[in-house]
């Protein structure tokens, strides 16, 4: 098969849909890779190591989409690459389409056959493909809620782990899944009071377990989680309703209700955001500030740490890349349940049942 990977031009991000190794796989397996010019530079995959995993380097999107059947991002399509998609590509890319329907309704003009990372699943339950970026936005989120508690970063002042005879800061994460676990570890081990939310009793039982009472896991409730907030210096929302909008879970008037200078991280926001004060930000203006408390809102945190998080994806969607080079969609979303959950456009139309629900009556 034909595999394309343009250098991604969303805002900030850096990271690149395979790596000199991932190339090497496929074109071992008699797959044709093409790889536009600058794709990895700014993580240290230069063109030339690309060229000697096997790829061929193309000096423009256009040149790599045309020579390309399946094509292999990160970010959700631009509306200049979802111009190039025709009826016989198959897009393997993060999408989020739930709060998006002008991108929905685009990759449904373009007749391509579009497999979000996002809502693939395992055999578990899980996301496989969604979890090694909720872990790198997870971590992210406390150094970025960290910085802007800082008074340069327009906070009120608070070191999250505090000193001798002060106390620690206070950070709310609110769900406990994979991106709240990991900002829940990164908190407690920079010394945080750290509370967890999450409506799930396993996982509430499972901080217990695991924490043994170092960091509170409480149940999800709208009061008791606009109360929790009244007091943190940092909260950091990390639900998530798989294929579907992020629900809201903070008022404007519980964001009112914080104390000024305090910190906000929507990690949710690539889905819509849980707070009703959340709107998407970019890494070149990351912030803003409602009702007194900062927010950060940025929809591809972990470009931030652009090489980690490429090193850290394309180990997890490799198995499903070389499936679809080997055997085709059609084929390998025959043989995998889990890789076709992740269909979400086929043929002009939505095939996610929560996505199809989300967008609804917008389209």
């Amino acid at each position: 098969m034909r595999v394309g990977v343009p250098k991604e031009v969303k805002n900030r991000e850096f990271r690149v849909g395979l790596t000199p190794a991932g190339v090497r796989e496929l074109t071992a397996r008699g797959h044709q890779v093409s790889v536009e010019a600058g794709a990895g530079r700014a993580i240290g995959f230069g063109d030339q190591v690309f060229t000697e995993a096997g790829a061929v380097v193309l000096e423009t999107a256009d040149q790599v989409f045309a020579a390309s059947d399946l094509i292999v991002k990160v970010k959700e399509p631009q509306p200049a690459e979802i111009a190039r998609l025709k009826p016989h590509h198959v897009l393997f890319t993060y999408l989020h389409l739930a709060p998006d329907p002008v991108q929905a309704t685009a990759l449904m003009s373009s007749g391509a056959t579009c497999i979000a990372y996002e809502t693939v699943t395992d055999i578990r339950g899980g996301l496989p493909l969604l979890a090694p970026m909720s872990e790198v936005a997870g971590r992210l989120s406390v150094q970025v809620g960290a910085r802007y508690l800082e008074i340069p970063g327009g906070g009120a002042g608070v070191l999250l782990g505090g000193v001798t005879g002060v106390q620690a800061g206070k950070v709310v994460v609110i769900g406990a899944g994979a991106a709240g676990l990991n900002a829940a570890q990164m908190a407690l081990g920079l010394g945080a009071r750290v509370t967890v939310f999450d409506r799930a009793v396993d996982r509430l039982r499972h901080v217990n377990d695991v924490y043994g009472g170092r960091m509170e896991a409480l149940y999800s409730t709208r009061g008791a989680v606009s109360d929790a907030v009244m007091g943190a210096d940092l909260v950091i929302g990390a639900v998530l309703v798989p294929g579907s909008s992020a629900p809201r879970i903070l008022s404007r008037s519980d964001v009112a209700r914080m104390r000024p200078g305090s910190v906000i991280v929507d990690i949710a926001i690539d889905q819509g955001g849980c707070f009703e004060t959340s709107r998407p930000t970019t890494h070149d203006d990351p912030v803003y500030v409602e009702e007194g408390v900062t927010h950060y809102c940025v929809t591809n945190m972990p470009a931030a740490v652009a090489r980690t998080s490429t090193l850290a994806l394309t180990s997890a969607t490799l198995p499903f890349v070389l499936a679809l080079a080997d055997q085709g969609a059609q084929g390998a979303m025959a043989s995998d349940r889990h890789l076709a959950a992740g269909l979400n456009v086929l043929q002009g139309r939505l095939t996610h049942p929560e996505v199809e629900a989300a967008l609804r009556g917008r389209l």
